[in-house]
């Protein structure tokens, strides 16, 4: 058993958000997206999820997300005005490359590059051969082990339901994920921001080594979309392979209530803590 301590989660009320925006454009990120370890930086999954949202408001119904990358190049902090600086790099008719600099101050602490993909029905077959997550209703729930009273993204802002594996279990696992709050007030996630703040604890749930004595940070996140996400619940198919020289990957397969909707890659730095 993992040492450390479980409690109830932090009750969320109406206004509570991830983020608040301030009077001068610039974000501020809030105690609900506070990472596991240091109460003054983000868990990656909050600025992840911002990113998704600055994208989809870069211009045109006509776009849906096909890829994104994220880099969190420095610890993003809480409390804290941050910056967000986009550059649609690519407008194209069928394709279109938006990049988005999160700034803390004059220093960039993050940033995400995404592909979109112009949307256009077709009579393709949409479901394909992968996969097939089980019913969320199926799933056990599970609250991550918590270091302190303090609030956390992991603990407070999302649900976890278990089908296989658990925060105790290593390797593999098969995780439902629903967020609790929004990313920013008075607006209700879209799917893709959904699969952003979930996709982000593929590496956490599917640790081959326990937590206290190792250290397997994610730098990056990549999703790539098969479609727009539908519903709250995200499903994570997740994996962790780790090199003998420092580096791992995590994989997940995504879903949501409907099937299939996308992969996600997460490089590691691994290292004994």
């Amino acid at each position: 058993m993992t040492e450390g301590f479980r409690r109830p989660q932090h009750e969320v009320s109406p206004g509570d958000a991830l983020f608040e925006r301030s009077d001068d454009n610039t974000w501020v990120a809030t105690k609900w997206s506070q990472g596991p370890w240091n109460p003054e930086h983000c868990h990656g999954a909050p600025p992840a999820a911002l990113f998704v949202r600055e994208v989809e408001h870069a211009g045109g119904d006509e776009w849906q997300l096909s890829r994104i990358t994220i880099e969190l190049q420095r610890p993003v902090p809480v409390g804290r005005p941050l910056t967000l600086i986009t550059d649609v790099e690519r407008p194209g008719r069928k394709i279109s490359v938006v990049g988005v600099s999160m700034r803390d101050g004059d220093t960039e602490v993050a940033k995400a590059r995404a592909l979109r993909i112009r949307t256009q029905h077709t009579e393709v077959p949409a479901q394909g051969e992968g996969f097939r997550a089980p019913d969320v209703g199926s799933a056990t729930q599970s609250v991550p082990v918590s270091m302190n009273e303090q609030h956390a993204f992991a603990s407070d802002s999302c649900e976890h339901r278990f089908i296989t594996g658990g925060w105790d279990d290593p390797g593999r696992a098969v995780v439902w994920v629903r967020l609790r709050l929004p990313v920013v007030a008075g607006e209700d996630p879209s799917g893709a921001q959904r699969v952003a703040a979930a996709a982000d604890f593929g590496n956490g749930v599917s640790a081959r080594v326990e937590h206290l004595s190792w250290l397997y940070i994610n730098p990056d996140l990549t999703i790539h979309f098969v479609r727009p996400p539908q519903g709250e619940w995200v499903c994570l198919d997740a994996r962790s392979e780790y090199g003998t020289l420092g580096s791992g990957l995590a994989v997940s397969t995504v879903h949501d209530e409907y099937g299939p909707v996308g992969i996600s890659a997460q490089s590691l730095l691994v290292e004994p803590r």
